[in-house]
C-alpha cells in the first residue's frame, strides 16, 4: 500500500510495554563494616517486553548482581526493579543439573515443586526436551550428556517455569566455539517461538552483537551504564560475519575506553 512507512525494529520494541523496569539502581555489600563494597550506582535500564536484551561489561561490574536483584536474591540498598508480576526464570553459566535424576525428571523438577500432576509434567517436560532437541536423550543422566547437551537440559528446566522473563547469566561461557554458536540458534530460535523476554549477561562482545536486539554496556565498577546500542541487523546472524563484527568493533572501543578509564 502506498504511503506506508516500514517502522524500524527499534521502533516497534519502544511501543511495547515494559517487561524489566530498573530504576535507578544502587547496590552497596557491608554497608555498615569498613570494606564496603559498592557494586552498582544507580543503574536505570527498561526492557521491552519480547526484548533480546545483552548486558555487556568487564568482570565485576556488578552484571550478575544486577540479575539477583531482579529475582529478589538481594535486598536493594537504593532504587527500584519492577517486572509487572511476570514469572523469573534465571539461566546460569553451569547447567546445575542434580546427577542423580534424568534428563527428563530434571526438566520435571520444578513443576514437581509446583503441585503440577505427574502426567502433565511429563507431556510438558518430553515437550521442552523436543523444543531444545533432547528427546531422545530423556533418560540419560547428566554424566551421560555432553556440555552443551546439559546446558539445553538446563535451559528446558528454565522454560519448565513457565517464565515470561529469562535471565541468563553467561550461559555458555565454559563452551567450545562451535557448541556455542549452535546453541546461539537454540535460544535465538525458542525466544523467536515464544516471545520470551531475554535479559543476556555476557562478556564476549561478539556474543552479545550477534545475539542482542540491543545490548546494554556497564561501566567498571561500581557497574553504571554508560552506553547503550540498538542492533538492527537482520537476523539470523552468523557471529563471524562482517554486520556483526562491525558492531561488536564499535562496542569494545567504547569498552576499551571505559576499561582504560578505570585502570588511570
Amino acid at each position: 500500500m502506498s504511503g506506508m512507512v516500514e517502522q524500524s525494529p527499534a521502533a516497534a520494541r519502544a511501543a511495547r510495554p515494559v517487561a524489566i523496569r530498573i530504576d535507578n539502581v544502587s547496590q552497596t555489600y557491608n554497608r555498615l563494616g569498613r570494606n564496603a563494597l559498592q557494586a552498582l550506582d544507580r543503574v536505570s535500564l527498561d526492557v521491552a517486553q519480547g526484548e533480546f536484551v545483552c548486558l555487556l561489561g568487564a568482570s565485576g561490574c556488578g552484571k550478575t548482581t544486577l540479575l539477583n536483584l531482579i529475582v529478589g536474591q538481594y535486598r536493594l540498598t537504593a532504587g527500584s526493579i519492577d517486572v509487572g508480576g511476570r514469572r523469573v526464570g534465571l539461566l546460569f553459566q553451569e547447567a546445575a543439573l542434580f546427577p542423580w535424576l534424568t534428563a527428563q525428571e530434571n526438566v520435571e523438577m520444578g513443576m514437581r515443586f509446583r503441585g503440577v500432576p505427574p502426567a502433565e509434567r511429563r507431556s510438558k517436560a518430553r515437550h521442552l526436551l523436543r523444543l531444545v532437541h533432547l528427546e531422545a536423550f530423556a533418560e540419560r543422566r547428566p554424566h551421560e550428556l555432553s556440555g552443551g547437551m546439559r546446558q539445553r537440559v538446563a535451559i528446558a528446566r528454565a522454560l519448565a517455569q513457565e517464565a515470561d522473563v529469562l535471565l541468563m547469566d553467561e550461559p555458555f561461557a565454559s563452551l567450545d566455539a562451535i557448541t556455542r554458536d549452535v546453541l546461539h540458534d537454540e535460544v535465538e530460535a525458542i525466544w523467536a517461538r515464544t516471545g520470551l523476554t531475554i535479559l543476556f549477561v555476557t562478556h564476549d562482545v561478539r556474543e552479545a552483537a550477534r545475539l542482542g536486539d540491543r545490548v546494554a554496556l556497564l561501566s567498571s565498577r561500581p557497574g553504571r551504564v554508560i552506553a547503550q546500542f540498538p542492533i538492527d541487523l537482520p537476523r539470523p546472524r552468523r557471529v563471524e560475519s562482517a554486520p556483526v563484527a562491525a558492531v561488536a568493533a564499535a562496542i569494545t572501543d567504547r569498552l576499551r575506553e571505559e576499561v582504560r578509564r578505570h585502570g588511570r
